[in-house]
């Protein structure tokens, strides 16, 4: 039987230059920073004022807290690896993880809300329309500030995603604070806080669910979206000389990790098939794969009693 796989990786930095996972951790600290000072802020102006929108706005914020400082230690597990024969893939899952728990704690907000707001109903309280406007806009800038450094890492990172799409959802609810603050102060309608309150989670839960999903993906093992599976077996079982494919398995370790295995059975020269594979995968987007090359000679492979 002749068996062999390949690797291929992506180019590294110089060791003059700053790693993105540095630079992006610093930028999470800086954001984290920004976002605990204006949480103390909305937390102490909401209780003060007894406005549903701005707390709602502050529990969103708390998970932006809570969710960047997990998102740090996550990206900080995955920069030191940790590899051991315990964790052989280290602990890149981490991020996943912390990402789901975003999800998880934007539906909890969403669900506290709506029942505050039914409470609420016929006893809407008085409100400074100005306390809203001035904390919103404070609110609105911290937020511009933060998703301006993050949107770029949220391409690469889920763990910066969810901390991003939860800033996002922030952002709006700002907005929504500024305008409920215009209401009150033009109308006196308290109820207007109630209403964008509301809102707010309203617009949070599709993105909540959306990050949970693509958490679960990844965590369930479920091949890349971008990936098409049923195409990458068709091109290795076009190679010369491969007579099967066998044991295709394709997931994501973690965000911008696409991982491969397979089984080749040929009939030809065992490091040419290798080659040809190698390349086939990358052609794909798979530049991480193994690839088991066996020869037909011996009447059978390895695989033949895996049920998965």
């Amino acid at each position: 039987m002749g068996v062999g796989h390949g690797h291929s990786h992506g180019n590294t930095q110089g060791s003059g230059e700053v790693s993105p996972s540095r630079g992006r951790i610093r930028r999470m600290v800086i954001a984290l920073v920004i976002l605990l000072a204006f949480l103390v802020l909305e937390v102490v102006v909401g209780l003060t004022v007894n406005s549903l929108s701005l707390l709602a706005d502050a529990g969103h914020m708390l998970t932006d807290v809570v969710g960047m400082s997990m998102g740090l230690v996550a990206l900080l597990l995955a920069r030191k690896g940790s590899a051991t024969a315990a964790r052989t893939f280290g602990w890149h899952r981490a991020e996943v993880l912390t990402a789901m728990a975003n999800a998880a704690m934007l539906l909890a907000v969403a669900v506290w809300v709506f029942y505050e707001a039914i409470s609420r109903i016929g006893d809407a309280p008085d409100l400074p329309g100005m306390a809203l406007i001035l904390t919103a806009s404070v609110g609105l800038a911290a937020n511009l500030v933060v998703m301006l450094m993050l949107r770029a890492d949220s391409k690469d990172s889920l763990a910066v995603r969810g901390a991003y799409l939860e800033v996002l959802a922030d952002a709006v609810g700002s907005v929504g604070v500024l305008i409920a603050g215009g209401v009150v102060l033009a109308f006196d309608w308290t109820y207007a806080d109630i209403i964008v309150g509301v809102l707010i989670s309203l617009w949070v839960v599709p993105r909540a669910m959306k990050l949970a999903a693509a958490s679960l993906r990844i965590l369930t093992q479920a091949s890349p979206e971008d990936v098409d599976v049923e195409s990458v077996q068709a091109d290795l079982e076009a190679l010369p000389g491969v007579t099967g494919v066998h044991d295709l398995h394709v997931w994501t370790l973690t965000t911008g990790m696409d991982v491969a295995t397979v089984h080749l059975t040929t009939d030809a020269d065992s490091s040419a098939v290798l080659e040809s594979a190698r390349t086939v995968l990358e052609s794909h987007l798979l530049s991480h794969a193994t690839v088991q090359v066996e020869s037909t000679a011996n009447g059978r492979h390895c695989a033949e009693n895996v049920t998965w």
